[in-house]
Order: structure tokens, then sequence, then C-alpha cells
């Protein structure tokens, strides 16, 4: 038999690799599965990874969905993360693409949205809490500073929530003038400034305090009360009312 023929018997009868064997969500017991605890449970009672699970449905061959899902939001730093993720970023993830790239990103604006609901029914302000609460999910995760302006009634009641200056908050770009005129048009006597520190840190700065001196003392002289200036961070927020003590 020629040699080359030999070679070629010899490589044909190598024994092949066996696949690797790997569990998948039907492997899990029925009762453990994400989908059955949220039916039996509550979906306030599973976690994070098991809720983004049950979004995306089904895995690839190298992770089942949970796996997958877990990875996600460790690669991506949580759901605040997956948020910021570009959607074409997202798509090239090994187990993505874009129909669960849009399953995905239409969750996570859909419960952004819920949280943001607040504010239309006239929620009432009694707390640096309460104020932090309504504007920290937008603000938390941005990689550049915003600003929003709360515009309450007597009652401390939300009028309106507008927002100003994207890019950096400082005093050589804020005009009082635009910060107060949503007041003054609504006749709305108080008002509470809230804006963010990308690096998560909310320890406000030297001009953090500048600027804030001034929004008091134009205040005074239209005669709204500045109720506090919340500066958000992650996961942290500051109120430099309850720090400068105005």
């Amino acid at each position: 038999m020629p040699k080359r023929l030999l070679a070629e018997t010899s490589f044909a009868q190598e024994p092949e690799e066996k696949p690797e064997y790997h569990a998948t969500v039907h492997d899990i017991p029925m009762d453990d599965r994400p989908r059955e605890r949220l039916q039996k449970n509550g979906a306030e009672m599973l976690a994070t990874a098991d809720l983004l699970a049950i979004t995306l449905r089904t895995g690839t061959t190298r992770d089942n969905v949970i796996e997958l899902a877990s990875k996600l939001l460790i690669k991506y730093g949580g759901l605040g993360g997956l948020i910021r993720a570009d959607f074409h970023e997202l798509c090239t993830e090994y187990g993505l693409g874009t129909a669960k790239t849009a399953q995905l990103k239409a969750a996570l604006e859909i419960g952004k949205r819920l949280a943001l609901e607040l504010p239309e029914q006239r929620y009432q302000i009694t707390s640096a809490d309460d104020a932090a609460r309504l504007v920290r999910l937008e603000l938390m995760h941005l990689d550049h500073e915003e600003m929003y302006i709360l515009i309450l009634d007597t009652k401390n009641q939300l009028v309106e929530r507008v927002k100003r200056y994207k890019g950096t908050v400082n005093s050589s770009v804020l005009r009082v003038s635009e910060v107060f005129r949503p007041a003054v048009v609504r006749n709305c006597p108080n008002v509470i400034i809230c804006h963010n520190h990308p690096s998560g840190d909310p320890t406000p700065s030297t001009e953090d305090i500048e600027v804030t001196q001034q929004l008091i003392d134009a205040a005074k002289l239209l005669d709204i009360d500045l109720l506090d200036h919340i500066i958000i961070g992650n996961p942290r927020y500051v109120s430099l009312k309850e720090k400068l003590r105005w």
C-alpha cells in the first residue's frame, strides 16, 4: 500500500472527540426554574439574573440562559451598565443578536419609564430621599453631568421636572435666571436642584458649593425657597442642604 494512502487511512481512524455535555434550564428541577418560581412566588423574589434570564428566554450552546444572564450582568456591571450599553455593542455578545438585544433594551426601558411615572402623580417631596428617588435612576448611570430642576407647589408636590445643562454643571455656564425661570412662570414657590457626579462619588466639590451659594442668594431675591441641592452618585447621594445647613 502506498505510504500516502497509509497516512490518510491512519488519520481517518483517529477517534472523534465526544461533545462536552452542557446543562440547560430543562435539566433544572421544574420548581427551581426562574419562570416557575416567578409564577409561584412572585417576581420580587427572583434574583436579577433570573429576571434577565426570563427576558432573554433561551441560552446558547456554551451557556444556559441563567448563565448567559449572569455573565452579562457581571461584564456590564449590573442593569445600569446594560442600560448604558450601546445596542450594537450588545448585539455582538455571543448568544444575543438583534432580536434578544431588542427584547433586553425594551424591558430595561419599560422599567425606567415605570419609575418615571411617579412625577405625573403629583408626588409629594418631604425629604432629600424623596427627591433623590425621582432622579436617581436617570442620573446615577450617566457618563456626563446633567442637572434637573424640581418645581414644587406650596404643598411640596411636584409640578414639573425640568432638565438643564447636559455636560458640566459649573458657575461658568450656569445661568441663575434659567434655573428659576420655570418656577417663576408656573408661580411655584419651591425648587430643588439635582445633578450627578459621573465618577459615582457624590462628595461636593468647591464649585458645587459656590454654585449652591449663588443659587441660594438668587432664590432669596426672587422670593423662591431653594429647598435643597442634591448631588447624585452611585449608589449614594449628598444633600447640600444637610451639609451646608442654610
